[in-house]
């Protein structure tokens, strides 16, 4: 994609200065391909997560699409508490805060409409689904 980008400024008929300054910011979370180390094969979800730091397993058993989404930008943002929402701990008033700012109501579950929301209000990151 981004060289697509530079492919297009590159061809048109903008001009810049090659002293320029280009500021790129890419956050990207990729699942796990290969086996780090760690031999995979027959092992559920539930022992990977324990075993690989890049599987993030969400025990919640409501609002599982906002429990993820504060873990993964915790995760990002190098918070302290990444560790603490990870087991489920600390979670629940940060969810509970995040739902009544943005006015979400997932009691019956999470579609479009609403990750078009939490985009919205997670501005300085992309949702990828």
């Amino acid at each position: 994609m981004i060289w697509s980008v530079f492919e297009t400024v590159s061809q048109s008929n903008s001009r810049f200065n090659a002293l320029d300054t280009l500021v790129v910011n890419l956050h990207s979370v990729k699942m796990p391909v290969g086996f780090c180390g760690i031999k995979t094969m027959g092992r559920p979800v539930s022992v990977l997560a324990d075993l690989k730091k890049c599987i993030i397993q969400i025990k919640a058993t409501e609002n599982c699409l906002a429990h993820a989404l504060i873990i993964t930008i915790s995760r990002i943002d190098n918070e302290s508490n990444y560790e603490s929402y990870r087991k489920d701990w600390k979670i629940r008033p940060v969810v509970r805060d995040l739902l009544e700012k943005t006015g979400i109501d997932l009691s019956s579950g999470a579609g479009i409409p609403e990750l078009a929301r939490f985009q919205e209000h997670f501005r300085g990151y992309m949702i990828v689904v």
